[in-house]
């Protein structure tokens, strides 16, 4: 009771709790091998979703030839962003799929669409079939971005809970590296000054854009089949009045007494609403704050205009005077490895110090470095500068607004209206994703390489001020806690 005297300072309180939440959480003997796998399984939908997303970026060269678009910047927009708009229906899609059949369904139905993208869009000899099967690719893409991350935050543990969601960003940047080392090896060498008919008629200008989208079918494949071996969410099941099951994967995670403890808050915090969920509610006065935070993030996470390094290299590095064969190794594989290495830092960082500090690290960082990076295209500064700056970029956003808004998002939303909340979210956030990827060529005819970065300068100083006023901490607390503080 003397905790709660308001002569003792907050900072002392919130660390005396913290410090015997830890030791509660401590007691509970947590079966990591098994959590470790589940997480890996679920989290190749972040693999496959980083892998699809960016292996379009070193086939472009190829298939641009082959389809004879490279002159047309608004085709050149939609092959690039034909995916996102079956993001858009998979994210839709994934509410209803997550609360009708579950979290399991959805990740199986993802991994069939990868696979049957990844053949297609391989198969294409004309440019209609090429963006059908990107559009399938696209929605598998949506509904693993919005399951992975929310089945991982159902069956972890709070005070592990950031660092198995961020394996989901882990996995989604091994999947952009391994897209950018296929696409490395697959294509040949380019002599320098090769024409467009000269890479047209090479053997990458024909075979070898196609089997950079063949090589998925391999952990396509593989997901599918492991899928099947994951159990369902306990709090999915918990809502659902399967209790047993429930209490059994949690028993696997935990022990009988965690298993316990949190059935009894699950179910404590279900009872505490009603039993049906009108889609009303999730629109309702009260769901507003948490629904605006969310959606405002995940916009933000890709108008941050990171993105674009990753699908428009060949734009970007060549107006810092790069060759085409320089980008295919010499920057990707590069830019590539420098994403991995912060995302896992991002993964030993983020139950320490925090949600908060490090969404407002990334947004002020790379305002800065955006600032600076539009000055280095303006003042007509290329090569080793240009690629530092980029660089730095993706370090920034990798340790930090890349994974640490899945994690948020997967946190924020009430348990009972988490499938539907985390559909809208991710909703807004492949619309993002679409204009960002679709207006980048038109923006960069408009106003060049160094007026477009400045304009993420400027979104990513907007992005600052919001989350230094709005977003909360999250780190250590249960997802029943955080919808109660909400």
């Amino acid at each position: 009771m003397f905790l709660q005297d308001s002569s003792f300072p907050d900072s002392w309180k919130e660390a005396i709790f913290g410090k015997l939440n830890q030791l509660l959480v401590n007691h509970y003997k947590f079966n990591q091998p098994f959590i470790l796998g589940i997480t890996l399984v679920s989290a190749m939908g972040g693999l496959l979703f980083g892998y699809d997303w960016v292996v379009i970026g070193g086939a472009k060269p190829f298939y641009e030839r082959f389809f004879d678009i490279a002159s047309s910047p608004h085709l050149q927009g939609w092959a690039m962003s034909s995916a996102l708009v079956g993001c858009l229906f998979g994210a839709v899609s994934s509410g209803y799929l997550a609360e009708r059949f579950g979290r399991k369904i959805p990740l199986l139905v993802a991994a069939a669409l990868f696979t049957l993208s990844a053949f297609g869009t391989g198969m294409a000899d004309q440019f209609t079939p090429f963006v059908f099967y990107r559009l399938i690719g696209g929605l598998g893409i949506g509904l693993a971005s919005a399951i992975s991350p929310m089945y991982i935050a159902e069956i972890s543990p709070a005070a592990i809970r950031g660092r198995l969601v961020s394996v989901n960003q882990l996995t989604i940047v091994i999947g952009i590296l391994a897209a950018q080392s296929v696409n490395y090896f697959i294509a040949e060498a380019i002599p320098a000054g090769a024409s467009d008919a000269d890479i047209l008629h090479s053997w990458n200008g024909q075979m070898g854009w196609r089997w950079m989208f063949w090589a998925e079918l391999v952990p396509a494949s593989l997901f599918f089949f492991l899928a099947f071996l994951i159990p369902e969410s306990p709090r999915y099941l918990v809502k659902k009045g399967n209790l047993s099951k429930a209490k059994s994967i949690l028993s696997l995670i935990g022990g009988d007494a965690y298993a316990a403890e949190e059935e009894k808050n699950i179910e404590q915090n279900i009872k505490a609403i009603p039993a049906k969920v009108e889609v009303k509610e999730l629109f309702s006065h009260k769901m507003k704050p948490v629904l605006i935070l969310g959606i405002v993030l995940a916009v933000f996470q890709q108008w941050c205009g990171i993105n674009v390094i990753f699908n428009y290299a060949e734009e970007i590095f060549t107006a810092a005077g790069y060759s085409v064969g320089d980008m295919l190794f010499n920057i990707i594989i590069i830019t590539g490895a420098v994403n991995l290495v912060f995302t896992l830092l991002a993964m030993t960082v983020v139950d320490s110090w925090g949600r908060r500090k490090l969404m407002i690290l990334g947004s002020s960082g790379l305002a800065v470095i955006y600032f600076i990076l539009g000055g280095s295209y303006i003042l007509e500064l290329q090569g080793f500068i240009v690629l530092i700056l980029v660089l730095l970029a993706i370090a920034t956003y990798a340790m930090t607004l890349a994974p640490i808004t899945w994690v948020v998002l997967s946190e924020i939303f009430p348990n009972r209206l988490r499938g539907a909340a985390m559909a809208v979210a991710t909703t807004a956030l492949w619309s993002a994703c679409f204009v960002l990827t679709y207006t980048f060529p038109i923006l960069n005819d408009l106003l060049k390489a160094g007026g477009t970065f400045w304009l993420y300068a400027f979104i990513c100083l907007s992005g600052f001020l919001f989350i230094w006023k709005k977003l909360p901490e999250t780190k250590g607390k249960s997802l029943e806690e955080i919808e109660s503080n909400f």
